[in-house]
């Protein structure tokens, strides 16, 4: 009998490398400042004792990290055009992402931690003898405020590039 040939398989994608452009670009850069601030301001929360409205902050900060990495990988390895729907529109994706997410819900976590680093100010006085929340809270609230910084000045970048009818993130 004569030989059959195997089907064909599916076609073949490009080798998975990173989009170094990105790396280098203002975006890129503004990404990974948010993934460390951001880093930052969880583990500073999660590692201390948290209550009450902590929570809410934490949740925001870990959900918007998640997000951001989420962002950050795709964009590096070029593979944006992989997410239904989203690909197809990546930089009003990040748009998005930067101006109400990052910057809505890092606003409000700082804001929160500020509140309870008020709240626990008078503890950091010298001879104050319990552990005191002070220091991690105002950390928290700091790092929050610089991420939330971060995250408008990509949202605007994102913003600037829309406006001249641009449609890559780079």
């Amino acid at each position: 009998p004569p030989a059959v040939p195997p089907p064909p398989g599916p076609p073949a994608r490009g080798s998975l490398g990173l989009h170094r452009a990105y790396l280098r670009s203002p975006l890129g850069l503004l990404r990974l400042g948010q993934l460390a601030l951001g880093a930052a301001f969880w583990v500073t929360v999660a590692a201390h004792k948290y209550e009450g409205a902590a929570h809410f902050a934490l949740f925001a900060a870990v959900l918007v990290w998640l997000l951001t990495l989420a962002l950050f990988g795709l964009s590096l390895l070029g593979r944006w055009a992989l997410v239904p729907w989203l690909g197809s529109r990546w930089l009003l994706t990040n748009l998005v992402h930067d101006l109400a997410l990052g910057v809505g819900l890092y606003a409000a976590a700082t804001g929160i931690m500020g509140y309870k680093a008020g709240g626990k100010s008078y503890c950091n006085l010298p001879g104050y003898s319990q552990h005191c929340l002070y220091g991690a809270y105002l950390s928290a609230s700091v790092c929050g405020g610089i991420a939330a910084c971060l995250y408008l000045f990509s949202g605007l970048y994102c913003l600037s590039r829309r406006c001249r009818d641009q449609r890559d993130i780079i």
